[in-house]
């Protein structure tokens, strides 16, 4: 018998095994946290792009964050609405994001 990954549960219904995992047909939590989970990496790389007031495509690689967190928590432009509008909805999003994460 060989050995099922842990996420691959093999159900029986009626004598007969199902290779559907158990969990994506009945995991609403897993689903919503997957889409909700789709869009993060456009929103961060947006959000980055404000703070770090570069259109260069590389700071969505670069490992820098202190910045970016003190955007997100802090008003680093109390003057540029687009980046008060994109943190407001960048901090609604991740709170959602989080609560899908801690109810899976």
């Amino acid at each position: 018998v060989a050995m099922l990954p842990c996420w691959f549960v093999v159900t029986r219904q009626h004598g007969a095994t199902s290779n559907k995992p158990q969990y994506m047909t009945t995991n609403f939590w897993f689903w919503a946290f997957m889409i909700w989970s789709f869009p993060l990496s456009y929103y961060r790389s947006q959000f980055r792009k404000i703070v770090y007031q570069t259109d260069d495509w590389t700071i969505n690689i670069k490992p820098w964050f202190v910045q970016e967190v003190k955007g997100l928590f802090g008003n680093l432009f109390p003057e540029n609405e687009q980046y008060l509008k994109m943190r407001n909805f960048y901090r609604f999003y991740l709170l959602v994001y989080f609560v899908l994460f801690f109810l899976w």
